[in-house]
């Protein structure tokens, strides 16, 4: 949003102070006892405050570092192997070290925003409901952000440390990673979000708070992850059918409230986001009345190299990932088999007149030849077209390191109202979706498949059909050099399932449609985990890219290993041993 009307980035300091402009204008007077921070009033703040934490990360914390370099979907990108080397680190898998003190610095901050959920809820707790009517909204709230955070701790480190607001300072030190088995651990993030579906109401007023809705589809989303169990070596042993049920109700309920956009592209502008297709999203902000407001953290450093945006060509899509969108001539289906042959790659504009294409590979990845964030140059003067094409300037040092491609949907066009330069870094204030309703339709085609039978393989096929439906029909975005719609050179074809032959086929074409619909949005390598199938994804990914990028050359997915990350050394370190290393680590 280019504003937030309640939920501010000045959330950060009104914690002492009883509005922004007040605090700018006044001199600080003293502390505040805890009385007055139990106070109605100041336990607001702290919700707000609370909810500041939500991504408002430097360029190190972004999404992507933590999933997509471990996919197959993204390569580090910027100025080679050592501009951000222990990315470089995070994307080859078997030179990363348990002492990156990224590792350790992700790990500290998501603590520090589950601390401050925490202590919101301690207040809250100390409050009776008759002077603070919010009280159980607000605790639903500060439970849900506080499973928000778990959830990502969880999903990168596997063994976090739970901590509620009841355990105390002396209980903390004691207290081990290793406390809560992996299943409890998940326990444990799922019954927060139950609370908050029994507690937060569907309209939750102002934009930005959560609500049931969004506490259901987390729920849901916790749910289909605990669903898969792992062992200590983090192989999957078996799939809980009782949870996947409940995954596929849940996200039926959502279907009262949240339907797809027509195009596609809806979910990537800022002029149509939070729309009937955003459940829990990021509130970005330019014009809030701080220096550079909030602005999406994870696109910072994205942006092409050329004139108008300056910075970073980072988060670059992968060679086998554009080949992944190519479809069948004859049938629109995906070349499951052929899509990745040597020497039939998509690289830029011209590669695309001998292949048909999902049109989703043009929302997800900016292409040389083509315009840049869906600029129709027809309408543009003549002296300013040239900016739109992305050329070979776009991506950094010119793609001798990663290749001519680009990110596209978490990035915006330097003539948005929204983009915002921020001392040396670009962004803008275009919101990042936390979950959308194509995500959680997506987990329900993921349990029926997995539930098995045929009828539920029959209305997975359906939920696909559907999105592969809206992708053929999203092309009204997409223009070539001179302002054509692509749709009329005939380069887009997308074909729907007319069976499924059995449960193996279902899960293929299930999987490789997730992957064409989340691509390049952090999700991918969770998923591949989730699927015990990491090791064996990865390891074909570097065999079939290394020969066409060198710096994977040495890349390797060590099994039993590297599904998760390295709890961070300094955190063993000052436990004084209480916390334990990951196996394989």
């Amino acid at each position: 949003m280019n504003k937030i009307k309640h939920i501010l980035a000045c959330g950060l300091i009104t914690m002492a102070a009883s509005s922004c402009s007040d605090f700018l204008e006044l001199d600080p007077k003293g502390s505040l006892s805890s009385d007055q921070l139990t106070s109605p009033e100041y336990v607001e703040k702290m919700v707000i405050a609370a909810y500041s934490l939500i991504e408002n990360d430097n360029v190190e914390m972004m999404p992507w570092l933590f999933s997509d370099l471990r996919s197959g979907d993204a390569y580090k990108g910027g100025g080679g192997p050592s501009d951000m080397g222990f990315a470089h680190n995070i994307e080859v898998a078997n030179t990363l070290l348990v002492n990156t003190g990224q590792l350790n610095t992700k790990w500290t901050r998501g603590y520090i925003a589950i601390s401050r959920a925490n202590n919101a809820l301690s207040r809250i707790n100390a409050l009776e409901e008759s002077d603070y009517p919010e009280k159980n909204i607000r605790s639903g709230e500060m439970r849900f952000l506080r499973a928000h955070h778990m959830f990502e701790l969880k999903v990168i480190f596997k063994y976090p440390v739970w901590v509620d607001e009841t355990i105390s300072d002396d209980e903390l030190k004691e207290t081990s990673n290793r406390k809560y088995t992996d299943a409890e651990l998940w326990g444990k993030i799922i019954e927060d979000f139950r609370f908050a579906v029994a507690n937060l109401p569907e309209d939750n007023k102002d934009v930005g708070r959560a609500d049931k809705w969004a506490a259901k589809a987390y729920l849901a989303k916790a749910l289909l992850y605990a669903a898969y169990e792992q062992d200590e070596q983090n192989n999957v042993v078996n799939i809980d059918k009782t949870k996947l049920e409940e995954v596929v109700s849940l996200v039926d309920e959502l279907g009262a409230k949240f339907s797809l956009v027509n195009d596609f592209a809806d979910n990537f502008r800022w002029e149509t986001e939070n729309g009937p297709e955003s459940i829990f999203a990021i509130q970005n902000s330019h014009d809030d009345g701080v220096p550079f407001g909030r602005l999406n953290m994870t696109s910072v450093l994205s942006y092409p190299m050329s004139a108008g945006y300056g910075c970073c060509g980072m988060h670059i899509p992968t060679q086998e990932l554009v080949n992944a969108f190519k479809t069948d001539s004859a049938t629109g289906l995906p070349m499951f088999g052929t899509f990745n042959t040597p020497g039939e790659d998509i690289e830029d504009a011209t590669d695309l007149a001998s292949y048909t294409v999902d049109p989703r590979l043009l929302h997800t990845v900016a292409m040389i030849g083509l315009p840049y964030k869906y600029a129709d140059v027809s309408t543009k003067p003549a002296a300013d077209k040239e900016k739109h094409i992305v050329n070979i300037t776009f991506p950094r040092e010119g793609g001798i390191y990663y290749g001519p491609f680009l990110s596209m949907k978490e990035v915006v066009s330097f003539d948005c109202p929204c983009f915002e330069q921020a001392r040396w870094y670009y962004s803008s204030s275009l919101n990042r979706d936390i979950i959308r309703y194509d995500d959680a339709l997506l987990w329900k085609v993921e349990a029926l498949v997995e539930i098995g039978g045929a009828d539920n393989l029959n209305a997975a096929r359906e939920i696909i059909n559907s999105l592969r439906e809206r992708a053929g029909r999203s092309t009204g975005m997409l223009r070539d050099a001179e302002g054509n719609l692509l749709a009329d050179a005939g380069q887009f074809k997308v074909g729907l399932y007319d069976s499924f032959a059995d449960q193996d086929e279902a899960r293929n074409a299930f999987r490789w449609e997730r992957r064409l619909e989340m691509a390049m949005e952090a999700s991918r390598g969770f998923d591949l985990v989730r699927w015990g199938i990491a090791a064996e994804t990865l390891n074909d990914y570097y065999a079939t890219e290394a020969p066409r990028r060198e710096h994977l050359k040495t890349a390797r997915f060590t099994k039993n290993k590297d599904e998760y990350f390295p709890i961070p050394y300094r955190q063993i370190s000052f436990s004084r041993g209480v916390y334990e290393q990951n196996y394989g680590w």
